[in-house]
Order: structure tokens, then C-alpha cells, then sequence
């Protein structure tokens, strides 16, 4: 896939941030958490759009401004320089955001981390006394 990177500032940018299903809208969340994945990164996003077939780049220099911590970025191009769309399926942002979140959790690199999560609820005795209340002074 040949494809004119002259004008890569206009192609579409998708943090990992926009579909964290653990981020909050005001941490920078753009789809509804029922469809968010957790936790997403830049290579998974990347690789996703490989499996859509849309030219992408991927950023690892840079950062999201309300959470400069999480490195890197992809960008993706939607539509050719005639207006045609690359993939049919996907003719807008919130489009790609939605597909991309349905195929992370189905990555290859995420099947084996997932099972260790469910073994911290362990029954016993809680450290919080029976009583409740205000402490008199």
C-alpha cells in the first residue's frame, strides 16, 4: 500500500487514551466504557489498523496532553487523496475508535494476560473492627 505521507498532519490521531474503558471522559475517554477495552497501547492500536487495512504511523515520541506520562500514538489515514474511503466500514473517527476497541481485547499479546486477575479474593478476617461510629473525645 502506496500512500503519500507528505501530509501525515492531516490524518486522523487515536491515543490509547480515547478507548480506555478505565479512563473517565474528563481523563480524555471518547466511547462509551461498554465499548472500550482496558488499557490499550500504541502497538495494539497499530496492529489493529494493519488488520483493517488503513494506512497508519505510529508516534512513540509523543504523548497525550492531559496524561503526559502514556507515550506514543497512532495515525491513521480514512480516506484516499479522490475522497474514497479505504475501508468502507470505517468512514469516520468515532467509527475507527469503535472497531479498534473491538479487536484489541481479541489481540494475540492480551489472550495470555488475562486469566492471573481473579485470584486476589481471598476470605478472612477483615482489619476493620465491628464497631462503627464517631470516636468520643
Amino acid at each position: 500500500m502506496d500512500v503519500d505521507t507528505s501530509n501525515i498532519k492531516k490524518w486522523v490521531i487515536l491515543y490509547p487514551v480515547y478507548i480506555n474503558s478505565k479512563k473517565t471522559i474528563a481523563e480524555g475517554r471518547r466511547i462509551s466504557a461498554s465499548k472500550a477495552c482496558e488499557n490499550p497501547t500504541c502497538i495494539e492500536i497499530n496492529d489493529c489498523c494493519q488488520h483493517l487495512k488503513l494506512p497508519h504511523a505510529i508516534e512513540l515520541d509523543k504523548a497525550y496532553p492531559r496524561d503526559f506520562m502514556q507515550r506514543g500514538r497512532v495515525r491513521v489515514l480514512l480516506k484516499r487523496a479522490d475522497g474514497t474511503l479505504y475501508n468502507p466500514a470505517i468512514s469516520s473517527r468515532k467509527q475507527l475508535m469503535l472497531h479498534v476497541a473491538e479487536l484489541v481485547p481479541r489481540h494475540p499479546n492480551r489472550t495470555k494476560k488475562q486469566e492471573p486477575a481473579s485470584t486476589s479474593s481471598a476470605v478472612g478476617p477483615s482489619s476493620k473492627s465491628g464497631k462503627g461510629g464517631k470516636k468520643k473525645r
